[in-house]
């Protein structure tokens, strides 16, 4: 994957947008997915695999088809992308139990994805242990050149790529209220999106998120048509 080639989309596909994080070239995808084409890797946040079939053994009936969803999103935008190494940050499992619980058809699903690139599964606060089977390399962190990417936010003025908040940005306007996934960042650090197909959102304006961006951040807010970057100042609290 090169950088000319990461940067044009195909037909019909929302383009990217292109931005430095800590330096490095970045791109921000309307999947969700972050893209750091000169080390050619994909970035991915919260997939939280198999949290139907949690919910559901807590009486919740939601439909249980969010892991083939969520892996069929992914397998379009890995065949987009063509990345030698995915990064999946954390809480890619929604508990211990859910690769476990893969259906064959997901698991086979899997298996092609981490069979098809270099692959790395940061772990996270809902998946702290993940078994061998599941393929590709089990880590705490990783470093990729400025950048340490981790599961939860590290304090202070660091430069990471990170999930576990799922930032999602709140716009009013005239009079009509849009709530979409986001990605926040500062130019040093950015919090990704959640990728999975049932995880939730936290406001981008909620507390959790000030002590990481003390100055500010650029809310880029994945529209129906395009990406929005939006100043922290014109977002709405739910």
């Amino acid at each position: 994957m090169t950088a000319s080639r990461a940067a044009v989309p195909q037909a019909g596909r929302i383009a990217p947008v292109e931005l430095t994080i800590a330096g490095q070239a970045c791109l921000l995808d309307h999947s969700g997915v972050l893209v750091l084409p000169d080390a050619g890797t994909l970035v991915v946040a919260d997939l939280h695999l198999e949290k139907g079939s949690s919910l559901a053994r807590r009486g919740s009936l939601l439909p249980p088809y969010d892991t083939g969803a969520t892996l069929a999103r992914l397998a379009e935008v890995v065949a987009h992308y063509r990345p030698a190494r995915v990064v999946a940050l954390g809480d890619s499992f929604h508990d211990r139990g859910g690769p476990e619980r893969l259906a064959e058809l997901d698991r086979a699903a899997l298996r092609r994805l981490t069979g098809g690139c270099d692959w790395t599964w940061v772990v996270g606060n809902h998946d702290p242990v993940l078994p061998p089977a599941i393929g590709g390399e089990v880590v705490e962190e990783v470093a990729i050149g400025s950048l340490v990417l981790r599961h939860h936010p590290a304090a202070g003025p660091v430069r990471e790529l990170a999930g576990h908040l799922h930032p999602v940005a709140r716009v009013v306007m005239h009079g009509r209220g849009v709530r979409a996934r986001a990605f926040l960042t500062d130019g040093g650090r950015c919090v990704l999106p959640a990728f999975g197909a049932y995880a939730g959102g936290l406001n981008a304006c909620d507390a959790a998120f000030a002590p990481l961006f003390p100055a500010g951040f650029t809310a880029h807010v994945l529209g129906r048509s395009r990406i929005f970057a939006l100043s922290r100042g014109v977002l709405c609290g739910d």
